[in-house]
């Protein structure tokens, strides 16, 4: 059930994500991805590099997953643009 409840939270972070970020996202499989990824980029930028400990929980995970994606889509259109 947590795999689920990981999944879902990405594809609704790579969708929020793709929202704040003023584009159209990258369809479902590519929100799911994004959000996914992002997830595991939040979740390593917030307990290894700045040593906060976001709880548990569905708030504080889809929070550090949107987090997460909307760097991971700042990094990919930075990419992009080169």
């Amino acid at each position: 059930m947590g795999l689920v409840w990981f999944l879902l939270i990405g594809l609704a972070a790579g969708w929020l994500a793709g929202r704040i970020m003023k584009g159209k996202g990258f369809g479902l499989i590519g929100d799911l991805i994004v959000g996914v990824v992002g997830a595991v980029l939040g979740g390593w930028l917030f307990s290894d590099v700045l040593k906060v400990n976001v709880g548990a929980g569905i708030i504080p995970s889809l929070v550090v997953a949107l987090i997460g994606a909307i760097i991971l889509i700042w990094i990919l259109r930075l990419i992009k643009k080169a």
